[in-house]
């Protein structure tokens, strides 16, 4: 403590010309400029302007809150009710206020999300995400990279267990990292397979960030779940190419046939290794295939498919748990869910709220009508938004680049002939792709924390600029990969079509 208590009094006190007062200066300054550009927007809402540039003011307030980091939900609702209040009066927004939180949540199509989100918990909570990997591992391990393609695959078995980017992202950086490393692996081939490994994630169901989307966009959560799983699993043997690609152009990236961990040879996995490692997860491709099966089929709806299939994580995880305490991993999984979906509720009703504001001024009609009057293609104006969500993408996760674009983009979307499901797959791609891009992508900083575990990088220097480098060498691929669903819409309507 008395290492602490100077500190705290010089923040407190500091000194004219030290590094802590130029510190707090620059903190009091950025605070006022962001209070003046609050209270500009603030007063050209009041100013009597067109409705269109209340709708700007109240958007330029959005995105300065958002980076502030209040909390997205009440940075996008408090502009909105303000907005509102300005252009319709009292009454219209105390009735907003009354009525679109109970409106936009009490919907059936959102009953699936709950299902989602326990199911995903749950089995993220049981420990299958290490089985995945070593099966992946184990069965790929034979092929020139195959740990990295291993790694890859088991990021798409992953996104179909837990949905989430981050989560994916460091079980495979803590433990395909240093398997690789040990197999003699180029460190930014490591580092790049388990970076890229994570794109899959918001796109393979339980998809929270699909949910969400379906809810801000008013498309049923069923097809919109579904259309997620053939783009999902493509983007992943895309990336497995290219790592076999490059394994067989330059051999020396791909490392050994070095012994792994497990004590057995990499391609040299016995018929009983084999066989036991997919004995650990066959439950998990049963669960995934009963779940869209039941959809596509029309056996069961999209929130009876999900209930089905978090009975079955349920099970699961009280086989896999059974002698280390099930019955609390569940609770935990329970109570992570009401606050996760508590969490994405307030999202959508801020949502809806910015919506409600945004045609009220005219603004998402407005942009709508200019973007027809710019005669863009829908090819064209597609190449425009990837270029806008990359560099939104240095600003901003993908959550809140969705919620601030969808509302807008919907009416220009429709006057496009652009299916809404399928600008669905587009968007959350591309957030996710925002989120290894640098110079800000939030994964680069999370995989350049992992290496820095001696553990982990196993007597290897791997800097900032090393994982740069190596999410260069995949980000031509995805890109690729990008511009083949704008051509080839089909790859993801077609499943969603045999359920509408």
């Amino acid at each position: 403590m008395t290492s602490i208590l100077p500190t705290r009094t010089l923040m407190q006190n500091p000194e004219p010309g030290s590094a802590a007062g130029s510190s707090t200066m620059h903190r009091t300054t950025t605070r006022v400029v962001v209070a003046a550009l609050l209270a500009a927007c603030v007063g050209a809402m009041f100013s009597g302007a067109p409705r269109e540039v209340v709708g700007l003011a109240a958007v330029g307030m959005l995105v300065l809150l958002m980076l502030i980091k209040l909390p997205v939900a009440i940075a996008l609702a408090v502009p909105s009710v303000i907005g509102v209040y300005a252009l319709a009066g009292d009454r219209a927004a105390v009735n907003m206020l009354a009525h679109l939180p109970y409106d936009t949540v009490a919907s059936w199509s959102l009953s699936v999300l709950p299902m989602f989100v326990f199911m995903g918990l749950l089995l993220a909570k049981s420990g299958v995400a290490t089985k995945i990997y070593v099966a992946a591992r184990q069965w790929l391990s034979w092929l020139p990279g195959g740990l990295a393609i291993g790694t890859n695959s088991a990021g798409a078995g992953m996104a179909a267990v837990s949905g989430s980017t981050i989560g994916i992202t460091y079980t495979l950086g803590r433990i395909g990292i240093p398997e690789m490393l040990r197999a003699g692996y180029d460190k930014r081939m490591a580092v790049g397979s388990v970076i890229v490994a994570c794109l899959p994630g918001h796109l393979i169901p339980p998809s929270i960030l699909l949910v969400i989307y379906a809810g801000i966009a008013n498309v049923p959560v069923g097809p919109q779940l579904v259309a997620g799983i053939v783009p999902g699993i493509l983007i992943a043997l895309f990336c497995s190419v290219v790592i076999f690609a490059v394994s067989v152009a330059r051999p020396s990236l791909a490392g050994r046939n070095a012994p792994l961990s497990s004590g057995s040879r990499a391609g040299g996995s016995s018929k009983n290794e084999l066989g036991r490692s997919l004995l650990a997860i066959w439950p998990i491709p049963l669960l995934i295939v009963a779940v869209v099966v039941s959809m596509l089929t029309g056996l069961l709806t999209a929130t009876e498919a999900g209930a089905g299939g978090a009975l079955l994580a349920l099970i699961v995880t009280v086989m896999y748990k059974r002698k280390n305490g099930p019955f609390a991993v569940v609770a935990d999984a329970a109570t992570e869910t009401v606050r996760t979906v508590g969490a994405i509720f307030f999202l959508i009703i801020g949502a809806y709220m910015l919506t409600r504001l945004l045609s009220i001024s005219g603004l998402a009609t407005g942009f709508s009508d200019w973007i027809t009057s710019l005669g863009l293609s829908r090819v064209e104006f597609l190449l425009i938004m990837m270029v806008a969500y990359l560099v939104m993408g240095a600003f901003m996760d993908s959550l809140s680049m969705m919620l601030l674009t969808i509302p807008l983009l919907i009416p220009t979307l429709a006057e496009l002939e652009i299916s809404l499901i399928w600008f669905g797959v587009f968007a959350v791609l591309l957030g996710e792709l925002g989120m290894i891009t640098p110079p800000v992508g939030i994964i680069c900083y999370i995989v350049h924390s992992i290496v820095k575990d001696p553990m982990v990088n196993q007597g290897h220097d791997i800097t900032l600029r090393d994982v740069i480098v190596s999410i260069l060498l995949f980000l031509p691929v995805v890109l690729v990969f990008i511009g083949v669903l704008i051509a080839f819409p089909g790859i993801v309507t077609f499943l969603p079509d045999l359920i509408s």
